[in-house]
């Protein structure tokens, strides 16, 4: 939950931005004068990252150089296949470059050192060709103080590593340097006005048991997903990551694609075509903190503690066993600003999903604390200011490069700016995400009977977020599919999942109440938690089985390490449903775009009733989540009359519901202030549904195909 109390929220919403906006980093009391006592610590970020540009500018060249760093470090080709390669390793002796090309020599190639800890070694062509081997493997080799072995490691900016499972877990430096280089043919869609985002993981994607590739989800997945009406993928575990079942989320070569799915050109083809389909694809980019790998990773790359990371326990993370980037050094900062450069430039990634954020914003990483809301957590002691510039200057360089880049920050504390520019002091992201929703929904279906459900809590959770700043809302994310949780529908239906899916099979009181609250869940949860919407991949049908990587403890299976997409393509089983529900309602946004619409009026919250309701879009919204009372001609306020018809009723028989609510009736207002609005409709209630009505006037002749596209 964004902790901005009630009375803060209310004097955000009525108080407009001034005219009169400090260039100091404190313009964001302008939103929220509750800042005035934080203008100390808001001025000392927004100065230090003002530093940080003007030492970039003066020193690099600004900003938009600096973050090509790829081009200079790392191996680099000439076009007369002249091959370049630079790496900073301070703390070493010597270095040298070794490899297929040289039979593994560890004398031949010996590199140079700059006054700034960079080795340097150029490799003519040889007969008119690259010296190396496209492929072929290599290591820099690295004489160190304190050590009579050499420290051989992978290249920290290598772009193709590879693990060959049946001889050794550690992987491979592979130099990437194909004949042919992959062309483009679709431009980068458009930023999206409302993001209806699917988060996926290329591996699982699959109902087979297996890891599959890039090339599977290019072709099997991606015409779901825009069949689905999504219009943004956020791929998980693509950076490259030593352990599968770490979930992608410890990363050991931050530059190179991860070789499980196939080739860095089947990545790029996977892009291509979702640009194609006019699709946004978003990357999960952990910058908060690396893998402990030394073999293969960046920890103690060039054998001292302290090259890329904090030296000591400030560099270590108790709870993820990894290490911490020092986000106050100078060549890190051009490793993870290059970083995205390369994802943005070499893939065409369209922005990123910032993995971790509340680590990178805190001295203790938000270990062991429950952020109550108070705003001196947000700018007291514990809040580390190193990361914080980072992630400004992160998105300070992606958004005036890429304007139409899209950044979402991953932070359960609600820092305060985290969606604000850094002309206003904040750092910049387009949306953070709403993680106190699902924790609500998950706590709710363990704790309390469904009488028990607070209308009041549900409504302000949803829409409990800072002004000015946007919300991805979701009511389950990968991280309540992981083994040991449950998914939202295994939670509604349990064991009868496995016995009572199929249409042929009653349909008994325990379905018929999962599949409802299900799609209510949902359609709540899209329509009044935020400014986006993001799903898993298979939640939106239901998944029946938690997600558990292939590991030593469930002796390899692969088992539950897929997504079971026959389900809902099933035509005997109800997972069509849930569905086809769960693609008229991104359809739905599509025509109407309530997300990026102002956020709604909630008129009704009615405790006894189990009644919301809510205007938003020009779309009066009314959900009825009492688990036995149906309601005739329930009164519902609306502020603009005319005549109402329904688009979108979960207790259609085409969704699995029981269908009864007649969608051809008119529903005409009466000028009568009712809830605080100048008109009312009178409604039929089922128990569990919920009813979206429009004006007649906005829907067009065959709305219904037009909006699902043929499910």
């Amino acid at each position: 939950m964004d902790p901005l109390n009630e009375a803060a929220q209310d004097s955000l919403t009525a108080a407009p931005p001034s005219q009169d906006i400090a260039a100091d980093g404190t313009g964001i009391v302008s939103l929220d004068p509750y800042l005035e006592p934080c203008k100390p610590a808001l001025k000392s970020r927004f100065s230090k990252a003002q530093q940080w540009i003007k030492t970039i500018d003066e020193t690099e060249g600004g900003l938009e150089k600096f973050s090509r760093g790829y081009e200079r470090f790392g191996f680099n080709v000439a076009d007369n296949h002249t091959i370049t390669y630079r790496e900073w390793a301070p703390s070493a002796l010597r270095a040298y470059l070794i490899g297929d090309f040289n039979g593994w020599n560890r004398e031949s190639h010996e590199m140079k050192r700059d006054p700034y800890g960079v080795w340097e070694i150029v490799v003519p062509p040889v007969s008119g060709r690259p010296a190396i081997a496209h492929d072929s493997k290599l290591k820099i080799s690295m004489v160190v103080p304190n050590d009579q072995a050499r420290a051989e490691r992978i290249p920290a900016w290598i772009k193709r590593v590879t693990q060959d499972l049946s001889v050794s877990p550690i992987y491979d430096a592979r130099f990437w340097n194909p004949p042919q280089k992959y062309t483009f043919r679709h431009p980068r869609p458009p930023k999206p006005a409302s993001a209806r985002i699917y988060e996926a993981h290329v591996g699982i994607s699959s109902p087979e048991p297996k890891v599959a590739s890039y090339k599977d989800f290019t072709h099997n997945t991606l015409p779901r997903i825009h069949k689905l009406g999504y219009n943004t993928i956020q791929l998980m575990a693509v950076m490259e990551h030593a352990y599968y079942a770490s979930f992608g989320y410890q990363i050991n070569s931050f530059f190179a694609a991860s070789s499980r799915y196939g080739s860095p050109d089947d990545l790029k083809e996977l892009v291509d075509t979702a640009h194609g389909m006019g699709i946004t694809v978003l990357l999960d980019v952990v910058h908060s903190h690396a893998s402990k790998n030394v073999a293969d990773g960046l920890n103690y790359f060039d054998n001292s503690d302290s090259a890329y990371f904090h030296e000591g326990a400030r560099g270590r993370h108790e709870l993820w066993d990894s290490r911490l980037f020092n986000y106050a050094s100078h060549e890190v900062l051009r490793f993870l600003l290059s970083n995205l450069r390369f994802w943005m430039e070499e893939y065409a990634f369209d922005g990123f999903r910032f993995d971790g954020v509340t680590s990178m914003l805190y001295k203790n990483h938000g270990i062991g604390t429950g952020f109550s809301g108070g705003y001196h957590e947000y700018f007291g002691p514990n809040v580390d200011e190193d990361g914080v510039v980072y992630l400004m200057l992160a998105n300070e360089m992606l958004h005036t490069l890429y304007p139409s880049s899209l950044t979402i920050a991953e932070d359960v504390s609600g820092m305060p700016g985290l969606c604000i520019k850094l002309s206003l002091g904040g750092l910049g992201f387009d949306y953070r995400l709403a993680m106190a929703v699902p924790d609500l929904y998950i706590k709710w279906l363990k704790e309390k009977q469904d009488i028990d459900w607070d209308m009041g809590a549900l409504c302000f959770t949803l829409t409990n977020r800072r002004y000015g700043e946007k919300t991805i809302a979701y009511a389950e994310s990968h991280d309540q599919a992981l083994v040991g949780d449950k998914t939202l529908l295994f939670w509604l239906c349990d064991a009868q999942m496995y016995t009572h899916m199929s249409t042929s099979s009653t349909f008994t009181p325990v379905i018929e109440r999962g599949m409802a609250l299900h799609k209510m869940i949902r359609l709540i949860t899209h329509s009044l938690g935020g400014e986006g919407y993001l799903n898993f991949e298979g939640n939106e049908f239901g998944h029946p089985e938690w997600l558990d990587f292939p590991r030593e403890g469930n002796g390899n299976s692969f088992h539950y390490a897929r997504r079971q997409f026959n389900l809902p393509d099933d035509d005997a089983l109800r997972y069509k449903f849930l569905n086809a529900f769960d693609a008229r309602m991104q359809w739905t946004e599509e025509k109407y775009g309530w997300l990026h619409s102002p956020q709604a009026y909630v008129s009704l919250k009615n405790e006894s009733d189990k009644v919301i309701a809510f205007e938003r879009a020009g779309l009066l919204w009314i959900f009825n989540f009492h688990p036995s009372s149906s309601f005739t001609d329930y009164r519902v306020g609306v502020d603009v009359p005319g005549t109402y018809r329904v688009v979108l009723n979960t207790d259609s028989t085409d969704y699995g519901g029981l269908g009864r609510v007649q969608e051809a009736t008119r529903y005409f207002t009466t000028d009568f202030a009712w809830n605080g609005r100048g008109n009312f409709v009178q409604v039929y209630l089922p128990t569990r549904t919920a009813v979206v009505l429009a004006r007649e006037e906005t829907m067009s002749e065959g709305w219904k195909s037009d909006m699902t596209l043929g499910f």
